[in-house]
């Protein structure tokens, strides 16, 4: 298979992740409203970026990398603000899980890793042979971080659905929907992983 049909592979298991995690939210689990009363609206407000980067100048690519990489931090921001505000209507400790854990740690290290490549690499705050040497392993940290994401996502959705079945308020087709979100996240992580390994 060729590198764009990878690429493309990718998006479309990207796209398919968001359009099913949508379905669930609005169809099954009361919607999405950051300022409701009610606090399973305020958990559900979600964020994604998915946008292809396909820019011949390498100037524009680390410019529109940069960017993108900024705003998911601000709606990462937002999304666990939401959690905490949720938790705190519903008196449910803060960061009891392994979903937590893993998602808290993957969210701060995607910041460093994003401070550390706008300093480095934006801003040339290194020689250009220092840059040439940090650059594969910046790479092998942005591959890294993606595997704790796609990991991330997996434990909070295993998550919901424990919880939703223990009281007793997930059903058949409500199950099986999450089950196919969480495979076209895995697929997602795979052929993104395989289209940066062919880059």
């Amino acid at each position: 298979m060729s590198p764009l049909g990878i690429s493309g592979l990718a998006h479309l298991f990207g796209i398919l992740a968001f359009i099913l995690l949508l379905v669930w939210l609005l169809h099954y689990r009361e919607g999405i409203d950051y300022d409701s009363d009610k606090g399973f609206r305020v958990f559900n407000v979600i964020f994604y970026d998915g946008i292809p980067n396909h820019t011949k100048r390498k100037e524009s690519q680390e410019v529109c990398s940069h960017a993108l990489h900024l705003i998911a931090i601000v709606l990462g921001i937002v999304g666990l603000n939401a959690v905490f505000k949720f938790h705190g209507m519903e008196n449910i400790p803060n960061v009891y899980s392994l979903h937590s854990w893993i998602g808290i740690v993957t969210f701060c290290l995607f910041g460093l890793q994003w401070l550390f490549g706008f300093v480095v690499f934006m801003l040339q705050g290194a020689s250009v042979n220092t840059r040439a040497k940090v650059l594969p392993w910046h790479k092998v940290g942005g591959r890294a971080l993606l595997f704790m994401a796609v990991c991330a996502a997996e434990t909070g959705l295993m998550e919901k659905s424990c919880f939703l079945t223990n009281l007793k308020l997930l059903h058949g087709r409500e199950s099986n929907l999450i089950n196919f979100t969480g495979l076209a996240i895995l697929l997602f992580g795979v052929f993104v992983n395989f289209s940066v390994g062919f880059s």
